[in-house]
Formats: structure tokens, sequence, C-alpha cells
């Protein structure tokens, strides 16, 4: 199949980067995929490093005649089988130009984030009507589908994200390479969170219960990895100066790296406290790679993690439930290894990328077919 993706995303985070894992795999399958992207954003850059053909674009508003005139020829050179967008906004880029081509391609959406906003006025009528299928990544998200866009349920599908468990497996990568590299010694007990620098996704609650943790376990460390995406440099900055108040010289910021699997395992304890979450890509990684984590009770983390099976959920926000589920798993590591086992048996049964990549070819088939 001859596909044309789209993310016109200037951010960096679980979107983007599932973006161009869901490409890779389609290359990898031999299908022949192209991207839409916003132009010199971190996802174009990554894309062409990945030698992913890029259709550089600069559409910031919801109406651009000139761009989607752009669209248009670019969707008349390519003979493409279809399109699929993992970014809502871009549907305001995709269906005109479709329609200005006058082409009869499939139109498929992945809802990634959910919205607080009814858009069931006659515009979103017009560019929904168009949609092919729209992919829900959890069922708040599916949910959030029906409550806020005028789509009928036949139209969405439940499709998770996935992880490759082969790359984030805890037998193929190097532990010591992490712990030396930040000093970490045999003894002491990892807990960390992997998340970009935005509101919302718990760091503070995070450093809160660092803050109660530190008094009572001189053998437990913390580490932060992740960047500030754009926009969110002062938030940073914010969380930097709460750590350096709360735990000075305890926490480790490891800022954006590559070698996830790496970090991950040189983890003991994965904290995931967002307070709304779609889905969890980083908390799916972690489970992969055998961690027992503690976990925010709330959205899309209700569709991967089982309470007291493969972590502990706590009330999100709430700093104090989790500094109490993070004692249990510091003073029980027969119950921290059992619940990491359990936890990449689920990924692997729920969330390999090789079977949710099969699985979004099907449905692509089946409407191609139609």
């Amino acid at each position: 199949m001859n596909i044309l993706y789209s993310c016109l995303s200037q951010s960096w985070g679980g979107m983007e980067l599932f973006a161009l894992t869901a490409l890779k795999q389609l290359q990898n399958r031999g299908h022949d995929v192209e991207l839409i992207c916003y132009k010199d954003s971190r996802i174009h850059k990554e894309a062409i490093s990945m030698v992913i053909q890029t259709h550089p674009f600069r559409f910031s508003s919801y109406f651009h005649p000139l761009q989607v005139r752009k669209l248009k020829r670019i969707l008349k050179r390519g003979e493409y089988d279809l399109i699929h967008t993992q970014f809502s906004k871009d549907l305001f880029l995709i269906i005109p130009a479709v329609k200005l081509a006058r082409l009869n391609i499939p139109v498929f959406l992945t809802k990634q984030v959910g919205s607080y906003i009814v858009k069931k006025d006659f515009i979103h009528k017009w560019i929904y009507k168009r949609l092919t299928c729209a992919f829900a990544i959890s069922e708040v998200i599916r949910k959030n589908l029906l409550d806020t866009c005028p789509l009928d349920i036949s139209k969405i599908r439940l499709l998770h994200n996935g992880v490759d468990t082969a790359k984030f497996n805890p037998h193929m990568s190097d532990r010591e390479k992490v712990r030396n590299e930040y000093n970490i010694g045999a003894d002491d007990l990892v807990m960390g969170m992997l998340a970009r620098f935005s509101p919302g996704k718990g760091h503070e609650e995070f450093l809160e219960a660092a803050r109660e943790l530190c008094g009572k376990y001189k053998h437990v460390k913390f580490m932060i990895v992740g960047e500030a995406s754009r926009g969110e440099d002062e938030y940073a900055d914010h969380i930097k100066k709460m750590a350096n108040d709360y735990i000075s010289g305890n926490v480790i910021f490891t800022g954006f790296r590559k070698d996830t699997p790496d970090i991950l395992h040189a983890m003991d304890i994965f904290v995931f406290p967002s307070h709304s979450e779609a889905f969890g890509i980083a908390l799916i990684e972690a489970m992969a790679m055998e961690r027992a984590s503690v976990a925010s009770r709330t959205d899309g983390i209700l569709d991967i993690a089982i309470d007291g099976e493969t972590s502990l959920l706590f009330e999100k926000g709430n700093a104090v439930d989790l500094k109490e589920k993070l004692e249990t798993l510091i003073e029980n590591r027969e119950l921290r290894e059992k619940m990491g086992k359990a936890a990449r048996k689920r990924t692997i049964e729920n969330f390999e990328i090789e079977l949710l990549s099969q699985r979004v070819i099907d449905f692509y088939k089946e409407y191609l077919n139609k």
C-alpha cells in the first residue's frame, strides 16, 4: 500500500513518537509511507533521520487555503491508497484537500488526545462526515469521540497504541550503563518517571512524595526523564527549582534520552502520576521492561494497568496516597519482581506493536475492499 501519514504537531511527546513508530512498522512490512509534518518541528527532523519521505507544511490555523492547495497537488501526484492522521486538527487540512482533488480515498484518524469541547457544528459535521474511520486508543477516548464529535459509533474502532517488546526487553538492555553514568550504587533503589515537562503530568506529586520518602529511606534515589516541549520551559524551571528545594542532590534529571530501554531498566520502580492520560506509552514501555509501577487511577491508564497485579494505582493528584503506594513497593522486593513479570506478560499479550500493526493493516484492507 501507498500510505500518506500526517502529524502536524509542533510538540514532542507520546503522540509524535508513536506516529514515527507506526510509520516504521508500516515501512518494515513493505508499505510505502510518506509523512505530512510541521516544517522544522522535532517530528520533521526525526523523520528525516529515519529516511522517511516528508512533506513539510506550516499549517497553524484551521483554515489555510494556500496550504490546502499545496496538499491537493501532493495528493494528485502521489496516488495514495489511504491517508492516516494522528492529529485531529490535521483533518482541517486533509479533508478540504481531498474534496478539492475529488478523490475517493479512505481517511483514517487515530484520536490520541481527548477534547473538552463539543464539536458538532456545521463545519465539524462537514469534516467528520468524510472521515472513513476513527481509531480510539482507549475506552475513555472512544467515549470522548462519541460525546464531542459528530461520529456514529459504527465509525469508531478501539485500537490501542503499542510497544516493541523485542526492543523493550530487560534481557537485551544494559541496566548498569545508566546506573554507572549517574553514580548509582548497587544497593540504591531508583524510582523514576518519564514524561515531558508539562502541567498535569504529575511532577509535583512525585516530588512531594519523594520529599517524604527521602527522610526514611536513605538508599532511594529519584530520576526524572524528559525535556520541555514548545512553550514549556517555564514549567520545567519550576519543577527543577521544586526538586532543589525538596530533595536537593537526590534527584537526577536526565533530559531527553533515546536509550529508553536502558533508562527504564536502570529504575526499580516506575512512577506514572499523570492527571489525565489518553493512554500512556511510557507506562507500557516500563511494563515491557518488567518494571513494577505506581500509576494514577484514571482515564486510559485503566486500559493498561491492573491494580494489584501489574501496578499499584493511587488517587490522581494525591501525593500522600502516591507516597504510601511507593512505600509498599520499596519495602517488598518480591512484590516488585512479581508485578514486573506480570506487567511484561500483559504487555506482550495486549500491547505488542507487531500485533497492533497487523490489526491496523487489517482495518485498512477491510475499508479498501469496501
